[in-house]
């Protein structure tokens, strides 16, 4: 398990930035995954006197405070409503409504864990993270970004019209994903995004030809890179991607 000499609640963004600057400190978001490591830390800074766990619906965006946990994503209604379902979807499969209950988004997407479900339906859409320091940056520049000290703020999604759709391949019900496939269209462009690969999910994007935006799945397929683990062998995952991505765009009213 793992143990803390002290523990903060933060009181404000600047003082939880100044506190995790040191090594031996750690942001806990839903103390998930955490709480499962067997070391000793110095200090656990909590964020959650902070205000950010609420999901916040303009005309543009939404914005979804890192504190905000993943059954919150599951249940809100604006979220689905826009997003034709998507996070309920991706969310449901997550070991159970206790664990979502718990684990937050921040955690999530910070942690940019290769079997997350939250970072490959978010890679899908059009997606910006605020770090304290850092500023707005797209999802797919964050994703790639090397892992540093600041504080994730909030996730936010741009309403720019895409309908998108999910689908994960598990060996069991709630066990992680062998492969996590998301799908979003937008007028004649889709943006095709794997995840459990087993690396960190990525996004392609593809334009549809011909009226309907039909598109070859095996190509689309092929612009990932997979790799072999004991759930699944690379081929296995490829073969899986090309099959989602296919099913996934008849559901959102294209042609493959």
């Amino acid at each position: 398990m793992v143990r803390f000499k002290n523990y903060v609640k933060a009181g404000s963004l600047s003082e939880a930035y100044e506190l995790n600057q040191k090594k031996s400190s750690i942001v806990g978001g839903g103390m998930m995954w955490l709480k499962l490591q067997s070391r000793v830390k110095m200090t656990l800074i909590d964020l959650s006197g902070l205000g950010l766990d609420t999901i916040e619906e303009t005309d543009e965006e939404f914005r979804i405070g890192c504190m905000c946990t993943l059954r919150m994503l599951e249940t809100h209604e604006g979220l689905n409503t826009y997003f034709q379902g998507v996070f309920k979807e991706c969310t449901r499969a997550i070991v159970g409504v206790q664990f979502r209950n718990g684990a937050t988004v921040g955690g999530s997407v910070f942690g940019r864990f290769g079997f997350s479900d939250i970072m490959t339906c978010l890679m899908a859409l059009d997606t910006y993270v605020e770090l304290y320091q850092g500023g707005v940056v797209s999802l797919k520049e964050f994703n790639h970004m090397k892992y540093d000290r600041d504080i994730l703020v909030r996730i936010i999604i741009k309403k720019d019209g895409r309908r998108a759709a999910y689908a994960a391949q598990r060996r069991s019900g709630t066990d992680f994903p062998l492969i996590a496939c998301c799908v979003a269209k937008k007028e004649g462009t889709w943006y095709v995004s794997a995840g459990a690969r087993p690396s960190r999910a990525e996004v392609v994007e593809v334009a549809g030809t011909g009226v309907n935006g039909s598109v070859d799945c095996g190509t689309v397929a092929d612009c990932f890179h997979f790799g072999s683990n004991t759930r699944g062998s690379a081929e296995y995952r490829r073969h899986l991607t090309e099959v989602y991505a296919g099913r996934l765009m008849k559901q959102l009213g294209g042609e493959v």
